[in-house]
Order: structure tokens, then C-alpha cells, then sequence
């Protein structure tokens, strides 16, 4: 008695403390926990859904707020796209000159107006000026394009620097391309502030700069770091997915299609993306809700009309003449070099960033990103064909010619196509612009300012593709005699097609860097609307990844997940153990004995001496010291807010009370202080294996229930443990893994071990 009436018990089954079962920094959540809580919380609504109108209109809200959510979600990710895709535009073209009329115009949108356009020189008007034009008043010789020049690189190391620094200023998560983390978030690690406000504002901004600058970098991968920020901040104003981090993990991984929805105009694509890249736990409610996102993206994207040409995909093909059976080997042909390539690749660019992160490099990311873009500046200039933007490239490289088309790629001398002296010019500068991307694009992914991979790889196949498809095509025509182009390739006739060698070159490089093969098939055919080359697509993603795999199973985004140590168990990734779990778990010979908390006898201090002893992030609970028989197990810090919260909040909680996980506590002496009721933070039924399980199998479990912990048992007892965390396998899937957050210079944080 106190003050004369009864003290309060804390029971935590009855009255949850705010901070259980929450997550701290850089820690993997308990998917098992996380579903179980949703089930108990959709019970109890339906239950009260029967008892009065209210509570059913309630039920219906929440049922209607996953809709709701996607809803929001693809019309905020289609309103950013929009803009990053027209503020893009606009600044690239304001490296070449301004329009008189209206600054804010891009080059395109400037001539539209014009009557003095010729067909012949249909990007010159009056209305749009150069540099040279403006300060010289001569668009002529050598003065002029030397001031071009030098405005060129003024703008571009401008936009790289705003990039960098605003990155370092106000985001350091805002970097690199996003879906690394993005997968390992969907994989129930947590990095608190990846996906904040601060992060979008900041990613959006940043990335039209990167883009406009110059380097040899994308926006589409961003984008889907973009979309999941969205979604993350909007999961807020919905309680069943502020406080459940298994539902919110549905959320993202929609939105992760969502960002492929808006980056590329292929909504179905984006779903299957997000359903065989980024994904850990895809349910087919998370796939019907991807598929409506996603729709609701491309649909506010394509009303916002940001490429001005009333369609959705960002290269339109329309290609006149049918493949043949026979080019399916240069087909492959192309899928051979994406692989190898991927390969390539992805060594030099793990090797590069190492050696960033390990060297003094790392620590002045603002010169190494002005460097890089004055040397991609000062390099592309001169080569109309790496001076344009990556997408323009694309676009000019699938381009199918025709009889009026006044570019380079089509400088035929006559209608039947010999090769002419504008073609072997542009393939020239073709084939030293190949070589240019392939060593800049190393370089340049993984900087200190936001980089996506998907078009600068898909201009390096475009480029193989486009020259290796001139190649065919002039071997056909100066050999239409031969057997294999007798029957098909008849003299004059348009029997191959450059700009499918292209699109076909382009989906093999991006299979081989991100392995990537059933959405890169429904990307690219949604892309650029050439649905009846599926076949040469898929032949050539396919070679493209049997060759990558031959020199290592990871994609790029796996290897920078492994850079960077996150926890993350690769589903496409075999693991070959001999081991049982008695071979790895904790504590093994010679260790300290394993810490245990008894489920009634036991006091405050004793707990809180266990705890500050050890740096475990959980104890199993055992009948007693001498009965080492499992009951449940509590989590670290779970454990450590309860007996702060009692201490403040239960009257007569010292260092004296017993500490209780049985549901009735036991009979005590009338002057002992009252106990501390814990069972309401115990797991009542942790998973457990014994002893003689295979690591295989354990492997599985791990990968397949997304666990944090589990128990190995012998005999029923917790003679032993293996409190497994989840991390990288190489050192050691099934070792205790702490993390902390460690946070370098503008870089990702790296756990330690």
C-alpha cells in the first residue's frame, strides 16, 4: 500500500508501451512479428465491424486505404517525373544557347512558333541563339565555337557543382542511384531518413542538375528512389501503414514500379520489375496494387505530356522491314558483348568505388565530381554524338531512316543504301564514342550526386548495335549473292534494319550490368512499341546473362550491396554449406556461457546486469538456471524500455522486484516491492531448429520467413544458441551481426560487424 491505496501493475499484454516493439537504426525488422500484429489489428476491426455502423464504415476505410494510398502515390510520382523530365530538357539545351522569346523555353519548344524553319535544318530558328550568337553576334568559325565550347563546360560544371553540394548540404542519402538501398530496405533492414522528405526534395533537385550536366549517367534508376520517397511519406497518413513496417514494405515495393512506371513509360514493365529485381515479399495483393500505381503514374505522366510528342514511351520505333530467322546470330552476337561487357563492368566499377571509399578519394567528393564533369565535358564536346544527351542518343540510334531524314546515321548516297561519306563520318564518331562511355560510365556511377545506370548502359549497347547493324546491312548489300542473304535480301530492297541492332544492343547491355531479364524484355518492347521483336530481345537478354553469370552471378546492384555490407540475403544466389547449425552457432568452445534470463526468478538488477554485460540484441527465456528449457525469447530493446517505462511509471519497481514472464506471477512476501510483468514483450514462440539441421536448410529459412533470430535447440533445451542476424554470407550468415549506424563523408552508412 502507498498513499494509502492500491499500487498500479504494469501488465504489458494489457497496456503496450510506446517504443516496444519498434526498430531502431540500421536494424532488420521481424517480418513474423510484423504480419502477426496486422492479423491481430484486421481481426479486431472486423470483430467491432459487427457491433454498430460505425465501426463497419471504419472497417471499409481501412480496406479502402491501400487503394487510396496507391492512388496518391502514382499521382505524385507522375507529377515529379513530369517536371524532372521537362526541367531536364530545358537546362541541357541551355548549355547550347537561349531562346529570345522566353528563357524558359528548351530549344525544341522555342522553334515549334517559328516559320523560318527549314525541313533540312529544323533544330535552327531565328527565336533560339548560341552562346556565340549572343556574346560574339557569330555562329561562324572558330571564335564562335570556341565560346560555345567554353560555355558548354561553364554550365556543365555549374550544374555538377550545385548537384554535389546540395547533396552534401542537405541529403547524403540523396547519391548514387538508390535502388541498392531501396532493395535492402524491401528486405526489412531500416535506414532511417533514406526515404524522408528532406531526401526527395533534395534527389529531385539534384537529379535535374546531375542529368543536365553532362555526365554519363541516367535518371530512370533514381526515379524509382524517388517514387518510394513518395510513398514512404504518404504511408504516413495512414495508421495500418505508419506503424507496420511489413505493411509499409508492400508500399514500397509497389512504388518501386511506380518509378519505372513514370522513368521509362512501361507501367507493366515497372511491375515486373519491382517484381523480379527490387522485391523481397511480393504478395498478389502487392502486384494488383502495383499494376493500379503504376497505371495512375503513367496516366498523370502522359497527361502532363512532358516529351511534347502525345505519346507515353520515351523512344517510339517504327520499323518498316520484318527480322529474319538468320539474324538471330548477330543477335546473339550482341548478347555475347552485353555480357561480357556487364561483366567488365561491373568489376571495374566495384574496383573504382573500393578504391574510393578505402583511399583519400573518398574524402573530397566535390573535386572528384568536378573533375569528372569537366573531363566528360571537355571530351564530349567535340563528338555530336556524346555532346547530345543520353536519351537523344538512344533515340537517334534506333532511329529507322527514311528518305527525308537529314541525320548523319542516314547518309546514304542512294535509296538501296551504299554507305555514303556522312555514314562513315558518324560511324567514326560512333565508334569513338562507344569506347568514351565505356570508360567515363566506370567512373561515373557511384559519385557523390544521383547516377542511374539504365542509359548510359543502354547507350553503349545502342551504340555496338547501331554499328554492327551498318556492318550487316552493308555486307548485305555488296553480297546480296551470298547463300544466307539470297533468298530474303533481294538487290535494292531494305532487308535489315540498323536501328533494331540498336534496340536489340541496348537490352543486352543492360541485361549483362543488371541481370535483369523478363521485365527488360516488357521494358524495352514497351519502350519503343516494337512488340513482334520480342524474339531477338529475348534471345539476346538471355546469351547476355548466361555469359554475365559465367564470370559471377551478381548484378550491379547486388555487388554494391555487398560494397557497402548490407544485410541482405540474395534469393537468386545459391549457397553450397556442408556445415550444421551446431558448427556455427553462438556460444561456440571456449566462449562465455550463454546468456539467459529465467522466467521467474530473477530480479531488476540481475536482468539489467545480463544486459549491460552483453551486447546481444536478444536472450531466450528458460524455465530456470538448472531447467534450461525454452520458453520464449525477448528482444534487447524491448527489454530496456519496459523496465525504464515501469521504473517511471509503476510505483515500487526498484532494483529488488522480480522480474516475471509467466502469465500469473508468483506468491511473494508480503514486504518483497511488486514484480514486473514482462510477458507481454516475450515471443512466446520463437522459431527454432535443432541442432543437427543442415545449413541449407537454415539458409532457407532465413531467406524465405525474412528472420532475425533464431533458436537452436537440443533436446528441447537451450543448451546452445544461434541468435543468427542476417548479413552478408561471406562472413558468416549465421554469426550474431550488430549494427550501428556509421555514417562517412556524403557515403551510404556502413554497418560494422
Amino acid at each position: 500500500m502507498n498513499g494509502g491505496g492500491p499500487k498500479k501493475l504494469v501488465d504489458l499484454l494489457e497496456d503496450p508501451l510506446p517504443g516496444v516493439g519498434t526498430y531502431e537504426d540500421f536494424n532488420t525488422i521481424d517480418w513474423v512479428r510484423e504480419k502477426s500484429k496486422d492479423r491481430d489489428r484486421h481481426r479486431e476491426i472486423t470483430n467491432k465491424s459487427r457491433q454498430s455502423t460505425v465501426a463497419l464504415l471504419r472497417s471499409l476505410s481501412d480496406a479502402f486505404s491501400g487503394w487510396l494510398l496507391m492512388l496518391l502515390v502514382g499521382l505524385m510520382a507522375g507529377a515529379l517525373a513530369g517536371g524532372i523530365d521537362i526541367a531536364a530538357h530545358w537546362l541541357t539545351d541551355l548549355k547550347g544557347g537561349v531562346c529570345l522569346i522566353g528563357f524558359w523555353f528548351n530549344h525544341e519548344h522555342c522553334c515549334w512558333t517559328s516559320n523560318e524553319t527549314t525541313f533540312q535544318e529544323r533544330d535552327r530558328c531565328p527565336q533560339w541563339q548560341s552562346w556565340a550568337e549572343l556574346i560574339v553576334g557569330n555562329s561562324e568559325g572558330a571564335f564562335a565555337y570556341i565560346v560555345n565550347y567554353l560555355m558548354y563546360i561553364f554550365w556543365a560544371l555549374l550544374f555538377a557543382f550545385l548537384a554535389v553540394i546540395l547533396v552534401r548540404a542537405f541529403a547524403p542519402y540523396a547519391c548514387g542511384s538508390g535502388i541498392p538501398e531501396i532493395k535492402t530496405i524491401l528486405s526489412g533492414f531500416i535506414i532511417r531518413g533514406y526515404l524522408g522528405k528532406w531526401t526527395l526534395i533534395t534527389k529531385t533537385i539534384t537529379l535535374v542538375l546531375a542529368v543536365s550536366s553532362g555526365l554519363s549517367l541516367g535518371k530512370e534508376g533514381p526515379l524509382v528512389h524517388v517514387a518510394c520517397c513518395c510513398a514512404n511519406i504518404l504511408c504516413h497518413l495512414f495508421t495500418k501503414y505508419r506503424k507496420n513496417e511489413a505493411k509499409r514494405r508492400e508500399v514500397l515495393s509497389a512504388a518501386a514500379a511506380v518509378g519505372v512506371s513514370v522513368a521509362f513509360g512501361a507501367p507493366i514493365g515497372g511491375v515486373l520489375f519491382s517484381l523480379e529485381e527490387v522485391s523481397y515479399y511480393f504478395p498478389l495483393k502487392t502486384l494488383w496494387r502495383s499494376f493500379f500505381a503504376a497505371l495512375v503514374a503513367a496516366f498523370t505522366l502522359r497527361s502532363i505530356n512532358p516529351f511534347g510528342n502525345s505519346r507515353l514511351v520515351l523512344f517510339y520505333v517504327e520499323f518498316h522491314a520484318p527480322w529474319h530467322l538468320i539474324e538471330l546470330a548477330p543477335f546473339i552476337l550482341l548478347g555475347i558483348f552485353g555480357g561480357l561487357w556487364g561483366a567488365l563492368f561491373i568489376r571495374a566499377n566495384i574496383a573504382w568505388c573500393r578504391r574510393r571509399k578505402t583511399t583519400r578519394l573518398g574524402h573530397y567528393p566535390v573535386i572528384e565530381v568536378l573533375v569528372v564533369a569537366a573531363l566528360t565535358a571537355l571530351i564530349a564536346y567535340p563528338n555530336s554524338y556524346t555532346r547530345m544527351s543520353g536519351s537523344e542518343l538512344i533515340s537517334e540510334l534506333f532511329n529507322d531512316c527514311s528518305l527525308l531524314d537529314s541525320s548523319q546515321l542516314c547518309g546514304y548516297n542512294l535509296a538501296d543504301r551504299p554507305a555514303g561519306e556522312g555514314l562513315y563520318t558518324a560511324l567514326w564518331q560512333l565508334a569513338l564514342a562507344l569506347i568514351f562511355k565505356m570508360l567515363i560510365t566506370v567512373i561515373t556511377f557511384g559519385m557523390k550526386v544521383p547516377s542511374g545506370l539504365f542509359i548510359p548502359s543502354m547507350a553503349v549497347g545502342a551504340i555496338a548495335g547501331r554499328l554492327l547493324g551498318v556492318g550487316m546491312e552493308q555486307l548485305a548489300y555488296y553480297n546480296h549473292d551470298w547463300l544466307i542473304f539470297r533468298g530474303w535480301c533481294s538487290p535494292g530492297a531494305d532487308c535489315i534494319t540498323p536501328g533494331l541492332y540498336a534496340m536489340v544492343g541496348a537490352a543486352a547491355c543492360l541485361g549483362g550490368v543488371t541481370r535483369m531479364t523478363v521485365s527488360l524484355v516488357v521494358i524495352m518492347f514497351e519502350l519503343t512499341g516494337g512488340l513482334e521483336y520480342i524474339v531477338p530481345l529475348m534471345a539476346a537478354t538471355m546469351t547476355s546473362k548466361w555469359v554475365a553469370d559465367a564470370f559471377g552471378r551478381e548484378g550491379i546492384y547486388e555487388a554494391h550491396i555487398r560494397l557497402n555490407g548490407y544485410p541482405f540475403l540474395e534469393a537468386k544466389e545459391e549457397f553450397e554449406h556442408s556445415s550444421l547449425a551446431v558448427d556455427v552457432m553462438r556460444p561456440r568452445r571456449g566462449d562465455p556461457a550463454l546468456a539467459v534470463l529465467t522466467q521467474d526468478s530473477m530480479t531488476v538488477e540481475e536482468v539489467e546486469t545480463v544486459v549491460d554485460s552483453t551486447h546481444y540484441s536478444g536472450f531466450p527465456v528458460v524455465v530456470s538456471q538448472e531447467s534450461q528449457r525454452l520458453v520464449g525469447f525477448v528482444l534487447r530493446r524491448d527489454l530496456l524500455i519496459s523496465i525504464d517505462n515501469a521504473r517511471k511509471r509503476q510505483d515500487g519497481v526498484v532494483s529488488t522486484s522480480q522480474v516475471v514472464f509467466t502469465e500469473h506471477a508468483p506468491t511473494q512476501p508480503p514486504e518483497a516491492p511488486p514484480p514486473l510483468r514482462l510477458r507481454g514483450i516475450m515471443d512466446l514462440s520463437p522459431f527454432t531448429v535443432t541442432d543437427h539441421t543442415p545449413m541449407d536448410i537454415t539458409v532457407d529459412i532465413f531467406r524465405k520467413l525474412g528472420l532475425r533470430q533464431y533458436l537452436v535447440l537440443r533436446r528441447g533445451h537451450t543448451g546452445r544458441r544461434s541468435a543468427a542476424k542476417r548479413g552478408p554470407p561471406s562472413f558468416g550468415a549465421f554469426v550474431i551481426l550488430f549494427y550501428r549506424p556509421v555514417v562517412p563523408n556524403l557515403g551510404v552508412p556502413t554497418p560494422t560487424r
